[in-house]
């Protein structure tokens, strides 16, 4: 009897084990920086269609210092993040577990996921040239913005802001830091005003008359151009049209993008789970949200664009540099920012 009584507590206790265990299977936890308006719908989607509830927990700064110092016991499965700069950090940082999915794979070009599956984009945002709507421009190359004749006429954020030292990261692996260096210096002659503000103020200050040309995100654009009739956004959008600009080099060809993406993290204790999420976030339904909700470019082909993006952007040929090549210089732009006094 005792024998029996033992036997029935093992198999509860089994019973409730395999309860709890089934119930944690049906949970993932993201860590993300980017906008709860832009992920919500998208992480509501998934757990419509996979019944796995998504814990979600934004982190704006310290991402990497915060897993780091959970350790072990970080709830964390999946980090998302924008630039391939931060998802690099992560993976530098040893916050983060290479991932093996034909899913993802078969999705994501190469040259925008890590070679060992640590991180992958899902979504993407070019850097282009923002001009007065009448210049007679048609086509530009990033060398150009150094070019003497758009003295006093170009207007850009910060270059230690991630957007531009990306670019310059990009400069460098295209032409070497010597001409790099000597680019930025013509470029900062070029200035219209003090490198700083946002995206947008790039467009303001074209309306307004302080510069022609910029470099900005594409996405500032599709939410510009989609603002309300009279509104500020929609009148500093109007104001500007958009070139996609390449490098001289001509094994390029392409405009170079910065993205948002994701990592598994080290200990995620919802592993599983994590590389569904990721599967889902670059199948076509969320992939169309992507394009729709933040104006972005799909990382997954054949996706339709916003229709704004598509009438005022289209489709992107970027950059086949690996992003892990131009990441690599990312500490060697910065430091010319310093040194030629960009930001001052």
């Amino acid at each position: 009897m005792k024998h029996r009584f033992s036997f029935a507590l093992t198999l509860a206790a089994l019973a409730a084990t395999a309860a709890v265990s089934t119930a944690q299977a049906q949970e993932v936890t993201l860590y993300t920086t980017r906008e709860p308006a832009l992920i919500q719908p998208l992480l509501a989607a998934f757990t419509a269609q996979s019944k796995i509830k998504v814990n979600t927990v934004f982190v704006k700064d310290g991402l990497l210092e915060r897993v780091k110092a959970e350790g072990e016991r970080s709830p964390a499965d999946v980090l998302m993040t924008v630039d391939a700069g931060n998802l690099l950090d992560l993976v530098d940082g040893g916050v983060t577990q290479p991932v093996k999915s034909a899913a993802l794979e078969s999705v994501i070009p190469a040259n925008l996921r890590g070679a060992d599956g640590q991180w992958f984009t899902l979504s993407m945002r070019a850097r282009v040239l923002y001009a007065e709507k009448n210049l007679p421009l048609k086509s530009f190359r990033y060398e150009d913005l150094a070019d003497p004749k758009w003295k006093g006429k170009v207007c850009i954020r910060a270059g230690q802001h991630p957007y531009n030292t990306g670019l310059i990261a990009a400069m460098i692996a295209h032409d070497g830091e010597a001409k790099t260096e000597k680019w930025l210096q013509g470029v900062k002659s070029n200035l219209a005003r003090k490198a700083t503000g946002g995206d947008r103020d790039v467009a303001r200050d074209i309306l307004g008359g302080i510069c022609d040309i910029g470099i900005a995100n594409t996405y500032y654009v599709g939410h510009m151009k989609a603002s309300k009739e009279g509104t500020d956004a929609r009148k500093w959008g109007d104001a500007i049209k958009v070139i996609k600009p390449t490098f001289a080099n001509e094994k390029s060809g392409g405009t170079h993008v910065n993205i948002s993406g994701a990592s598994v993290a080290k200990h995620a204790p919802q592993r599983e789970n994590a590389v569904k999420l990721l599967e889902f976030l670059v199948s076509e339904p969320a992939q169309n949200m992507y394009a729709q909700a933040n104006y972005e470019h799909p990382v997954r082909k054949g996706v339709a664009l916003d229709p704004v993006v598509a009438a005022s952007i289209g489709e992107l040929k970027i950059d086949p540099l690996p992003l892990t090549e131009i990441a690599k210089h990312r500490k060697q732009a910065s430091a010319l920012v310093d040194k030629v006094g960009f930001d001052r």
